[in-house]
């Protein structure tokens, strides 16, 4: 097997003591209907709430203890680019079996899960999968993206999700358009949020738990646009939480403006 950096991965196949370091991917494992083999997650690994409250916890995705997983003798790690150290995967790949993602799009998403389903002996129940995010995707039926978004995940100081992420793409996906032409996720001032002028400013549920004070806030600053906590699983989930991510965009355009 090899992953989404182009490391090759050595067999045997199927994987039957697995560690996820990631939360979408961990709750991806579930859905494709593994249980007995997930035998570690992390601390942020929230989906589904019986594991999250049962399965041995190996610490959080950017600080993973290595004696826990030592401990659980996993024969695949599943670890992603972005959300975890390189350090630390590369430290775990000396002993263990590591598969990286690395997701930027949708098509990346939809070959993660086809690959993880290889990977632990779940290609039928991940094919389906994949099919069935491919209908709610079409059925989303949003073709306007005439309205600007700045999408916030931090505070103090403000932080935005930009070109190149997952986020961006999905954004384009709910039919609407991308305010910030930064790359990744640049610090933002309050000056440079009244530049940018946008239509909506959406404040993620994640990372940074915003909420309705924080509304007050961005209206001060851009009192012309609309402002919205907005699901951040939504759009930065690449796993089966996919599966509602299109029906709650569409929720997004039925609300009033």
């Amino acid at each position: 097997m090899t992953d989404q950096l182009g490391r090759h991965i050595e067999g045997p196949w199927p994987a039957r003591r697995i560690v996820s370091l990631v939360p979408s991917q961990t709750e991806l494992l579930f859905d494709l209907g593994l249980d007995e083999e997930v035998v570690g997650i992390t601390k942020f690994c929230i989906h589904p709430e019986s594991w999250f409250r049962s399965k041995k916890r190996v610490g959080g995705t950017k600080q993973v203890h290595r004696a826990v997983i030592d401990s659980l003798q996993p024969d695949l790690i599943i670890a992603n680019k972005e959300e975890n150290e390189k350090d630390q995967i590369e430290d775990l790949a000396r002993d263990y079996r590591v598969w990286i993602s690395d997701i930027a799009n949708l098509d990346q998403a939809m070959d993660m899960i086809q690959s993880i389903g290889q990977l632990c002996g779940r290609e039928e129940q991940a094919g389906e999968l994949v099919r069935r995010i491919g209908g709610e995707r079409a059925s989303l039926a949003v073709k306007q993206k005439h309205r600007r978004v700045l999408y916030l995940i931090w505070r103090s100081p403000w932080m935005a999700a930009g070109a190149g992420t997952f986020i961006d793409t999905m954004i384009g996906e709910s039919g609407f358009r991308q305010a910030l032409e930064k790359e990744r996720y640049p610090v933002i001032s309050d000056e440079e949020i009244r530049t940018l002028g946008p239509d909506e400013v959406w404040l993620s549920s994640e990372p940074y738990p915003f909420m309705e004070q924080h509304l007050q806030e961005i209206r001060a600053i851009v009192p012309g646009a609309k402002v919205r906590l907005v699901d951040g699983e939504a759009f930065s989930w690449y796993g089966s939480r996919l599966l509602h991510s299109f029906a709650y965009f569409r929720s997004l355009h039925e609300e009033h403006p």
